[in-house]
């Protein structure tokens, strides 16, 4: 049997074969990829052709059959994790980035794409050819092209090193989220806990049996197992009423990955004099100055400026915000001195106070199966796409995961992805992300449709009720969701532009916190809900707590982005890693000039800050902050038309997919924004939304 026939991996430009795929697959696919992937390198380079079909064609196609073979593998890291996995994707890695350098230090293409883009038919090109032969020039320069000798040898080195680095930094973080686990016996820990965290703690319990302890915990009576997984530890300190149990989980989660075998304090020491090392080779001061070159923002010091225009604007607000909340726990019988452990408890209760409103309150309210429904029938009015479960036998890597269609208008089957929903401590990171499976473009003469990923870390449902969301829990839906429309609503045929391929970093986020103002749309809102006992829908009054609601704490909220924009500049930009200077000592100073809340002495959040030590965010999480000022103002559009008039929705709604959802990497963002608003973004409509400003 040959090797393709045996391995899921190969060959399969389709939907991954996740039951199929073991670990020992992993490393003869890539090398059968690699080695293909070379031989072409080699053909393409000894007669470099500088046209489309002749040089940028087989480039595309031979990064379609490496993410075809290692897409489905570090997808599967990430909601599958195990050992064996982890070994096998150690092993693999390497020589993932090292061909991935070759193909981008290569002089002979780099010399066609020149050709190509200095030549006759350049004129001709569409917009999307035009972005995809430049930013594959710009790649190369940043990625070593231009370096020669010594110089490339050790910029080849930096960049493998960082790559096993930041696989190092994750495994770590998931892996010191595994390893605490506090069990409570106690009743009157937990005496006010709505019931479904009960029962997911309880659960906790059953399947990691952290103790040793053979008892089948319920929720009523326990034991209950909390970890550090999010969907366990932040209704934790949101509700447990033992405040020094509180105390325990939250110096855990601060220290997270900072001591023992799981320490990333080095390794950040080691990425951080890496990246500046890498960037001076190319002749940036900075690391900061290097990410910038392919991002929306044109300088460092323009998102340093952004980033102070919204401290300036929030700070004094958060800090009325902080002392309305330390007097509100003083009346509450606080006696002692309000610490950070205190925040998310008395906010909680503070909230109720003031609106006569909780989480709790609302989850019955929204039961997943109805949330999809309403998500779904708002993207059919305002993009015209209807969305439907596969009826196929779809092939996914766990029962929970289900598999969807997206047709158009003409009822033509445009796209499809995957919703893995709940959270699984286990073996599944945390947080909540949108990755591509399938990306929209020519291949073998052949157009594939998108297909992306959808993962949430919602509370799994109970034995006897579905899965209830919070609002959050909602927001965070919708907000992955428009990372996916982008990805699938795209009209782009070459895949190195299509969806979110060759969109700018600090651009990327503008389609997700978009559809994040949807929850606030009263139609769009009541239409998701659907209570699991009495069936009914959210009433007004509910409603109206909820909008009186939406900006409870929200200077707190900005600054605490702000807070991580800004450690992330400086780690970056200022800071010199050659230096003795402690990092958590220049976090505590970042922190008294814009937090709302001190983090502890002891706090090492860095080493669990995985957007910038093992994700795509380094020098570049002020993105959130940018890209939410793009998508404020593109929703203001709506709210300029008429948030009443349902054909004006339409109308707008469709322009919003024609541009910023259709257009993906072919158009620079700033002139997609301006073709969808008319101008220039404004950071008026996010200052507003957040209450900050009120006009």
């Amino acid at each position: 049997m040959a090797l393709k026939d045996a391995n899921p991996l190969l060959d399969n430009f389709d939907l991954p074969k996740f039951s199929k795929i073991r670990p020992e697959h992993i490393e003869p696919a890539i090398d059968t990829v690699l080695q293909w992937c070379e031989t072409e390198l080699q053909r393409l380079e000894s007669h470099p052709t500088p046209s489309w079909e002749g040089l940028v064609r087989p480039l595309q196609d031979m990064s379609r059959k490496v993410s075809a073979a290692w897409g489905p593998v570090s997808h599967l890291a990430n909601v599958k994790n195990s050992d064996e996995l982890r070994t096998a994707v150690n092993r693999t890695l390497p020589k993932v980035v090292q061909f991935s350098l070759r193909y981008s230090q290569s002089r002979p293409i780099y010399e066609g794409l020149k050709a190509l883009r200095e030549g006759p038919d350049w004129q001709h090109f569409e917009s999307a050819q035009k972005r995809i032969i430049d930013k594959m020039m710009q790649d190369a320069v940043l990625s070593g092209i231009e370096l020669e000798g010594e110089q490339r040898l050790r910029f080849n080195e930096l960049s493998q090193r960082l790559s096993e680095l930041a696989t190092q930094f994750s495994n770590n973080v998931l892996d010191a989220t595994k390893d605490f686990k506090l069990v409570v016996r106690a009743p009157e820990s937990v005496k006010d806990v709505p019931i479904g965290f009960r029962d997911l703690w309880a659960s906790n319990y059953n399947n990691l049996k952290p103790d040793g302890g053979t008892e089948v915990a319920d929720a009523d009576q326990g034991p209950w197992c909390i970890t550090l997984d999010y969907a366990s530890y932040e209704p934790f300190l949101r509700y447990c009423p033992d405040r020094a149990l509180r105390e325990t989980v939250y110096r855990a989660n601060v220290t997270r990955a900072s001591s023992g075998n799981f320490d990333n304090s080095e390794n950040i020491k080691e990425i951080l004099r890496l990246r500046q090392e890498k960037a001076q080779l190319l002749g940036y001061k900075t690391f900061a100055e290097l990410s910038i070159q392919s991002k929306m923002a044109e300088s460092v010091e323009k998102v340093d400026e952004l980033l102070e225009d919204l401290r300036t604007a929030s700070y004094d607000i958060a800090q009325q915000e902080v002392k309305e909340l330390r007097e509100f726990a003083a009346s509450q019988g606080l006696k002692s001195e309000f610490c950070n452990w205190d925040q998310f408890y008395y906010s909680e209760k503070l909230r109720i106070s003031q609106f006569d409103l909780s989480d709790e309150e609302l989850r019955p309210y929204f039961p997943l199966p109805k949330v999809l429904g309403g998500l779904f029938s708002l993207v059919h009015r305002l993009f015209g796409i209807t969305i439907k479960v596969d009826q196929r036998e779809i092939d996914v890597w766990h029962p929970d995961v289900t598999y969807y269609d997206i047709y158009d208008e003409h009822d033509t089957k445009i796209a499809g992805f995957f919703l893995d929903p709940y959270s699984r401590p286990e073996n599944k990171r945390g947080g909540a992300w949108m990755d591509t499976c399938i990306d929209r473009g020519f291949f073998d003469d052949k157009i594939y449709l998108p297909v992306a990923y959808l993962v949430c870390n919602a509370t799994p449902p109970s034995k006897d009720k579905p899965a209830m969301l919070s609002f959050r829990e909602v927001e965070t839906l919708f907000h992955e969701f428009g990372h996916g429309l982008q990805h699938m609503l795209t009209k782009i045929n070459e895949s190195a532009a299509s969806g979110i391929n060759g969109v700018e970093w600090d651009a990327v986020e503008l389609p997700s916190q978009f559809m994040e103002n949807w929850c606030y749309h009263k139609p769009t809102l009541v239409g998701l809900t659907e209570h699991v006992e009495s069936g009914q829908q959210l009433p007004d009054e509910l409603f109206e707590k909820i909008i009186k609601a939406r900006n409870f704490q929200s200077a707190i909220a900005m600054t605490r982005q702000l807070h991580f924009g800004m450690i992330d500049l400086e780690l970056h930009h200022r800071y010199d890693p050659q230096s003795d200077i402690d990092i958590f000592a220049i976090n505590q100073k970042i922190a008294k000039k814009v937090a709302a809340f001190q983090p502890l002495p002891e706090d090492r959040f860095l080493c669990a800050f995985s957007h910038i030590f093992a994700g795509g965010y380094a020098a570049g999480y002020y993105s959130y902050k940018w890209a939410e000022v793009l998508s404020a103002d593109a929703f203001s559009r709506f709210e300029d038309e008429g948030l009443e008039d349902e054909d004006k929705i339409q109308k707008v709604g469709a322009d919003f997919r024609d541009t910023v959802l259709s257009l993906g990497g072919s158009v620079h963002p700033m002139q997609v924004f301006k073709l969808f608003r008319g101008r220039e973004p404004q950071v008026d409509a996010l200052l507003r939304h957040s209450g900050i400003r009120t006009s």
